[in-house]
């Protein structure tokens, strides 16, 4: 029994609406608006760069500043408050980029970028997760499941529970947080064509990812995230259409 489209089915009834992923046209659940999202990601922001050393290196800082605000043109959000940090920890291999265009590049995943093309792809996926409300998504899936749990288990034993959340997290949750990963690579190569970075350079930094990990990570199934394989196939497969944004 499929939790999330029965509570999403129900929920419509109720007269709750959809959004649409842009250049995907998926249609997702969406129950928390875009000033709730936003007012979210300026506290997670807030919040990042008080707990964090922010980087003073002036060249790191204006090369993130400028790849991102490339990034942000393509993506076509003027009304966002896009802003750059540089977050100083070389130990930590990510980027995020919040609601409402607030980026940090942590200063552990540069060597693996090597260049502003490698820094493209890494910043255009994240901008595609903020695009894509990927966060908002999962909040109003997590509200759709806890009000659908809520229904069909109310009596249950607890060990009935505990099983029907586990078996909820592996069929439905992961394998969600895996299409929201290969949504963002396909709209990430399609932004970073549109800054003028050229999308081939997605494969190489991916296939240094897979790298970098030296193969220490969970099976796909058990996974937020597509395995490397796949995820390298399915953006080799999605570069022709990624190639004709690309006007260098």
């Amino acid at each position: 029994m499929n939790v999330r489209w029965i509570t999403a089915g129900l929920l419509m009834v109720f007269g709750v609406g959809c959004a649409t992923v842009p250049y995907t046209n998926r249609k997702q659940l969406s129950l928390v608006s875009e000033e709730q999202e936003n007012q979210l990601g300026l506290q997670a922001y807030a919040d990042v760069k008080a707990k964090n050393k922010i980087s003073n290196d002036a060249r790191l800082n204006e090369m993130v500043t400028r790849v991102g605000k490339r990034v942000a043109a393509a993506a076509d959000k003027p009304n966002w408050d896009w802003q750059f940090t540089v977050i100083d920890d070389p130990k930590t291999m990510n980027a995020f980029c919040l609601p409402g265009g607030r980026i940090a590049v942590y200063t552990g995943i540069l060597p693996v970028t090597k260049d502003e093309d490698g820094l493209a792809v890494v910043v255009a996926h994240e901008v595609a997760h903020a695009l894509a409300h990927h966060g908002a998504e999962r909040m109003s899936d997590q509200m759709a499941a806890g009000l659908a749990m809520n229904i069909l288990l109310a009596g249950k034993s607890p060990e009935a529970v505990r099983l029907t959340e586990m078996a909820y997290g592996v069929t439905v949750e992961l394998p969600h947080g895996r299409k929201q990963e290969s949504e963002s690579d396909h709209i990430g190569l399609i932004l970073m064509a549109k800054a003028g970075y050229d999308p081939r350079k997605a494969v190489d930094f991916w296939q240094r990812m897979a790298a970098s990990s030296g193969g220490n990570k969970p099976p796909e199934f058990l996974s937020t995230h597509p395995s490397d394989a796949r995820r390298i196939d399915e953006i080799k497969a999605e570069l022709p259409e990624a190639l004709t944004y690309y006007h260098p």
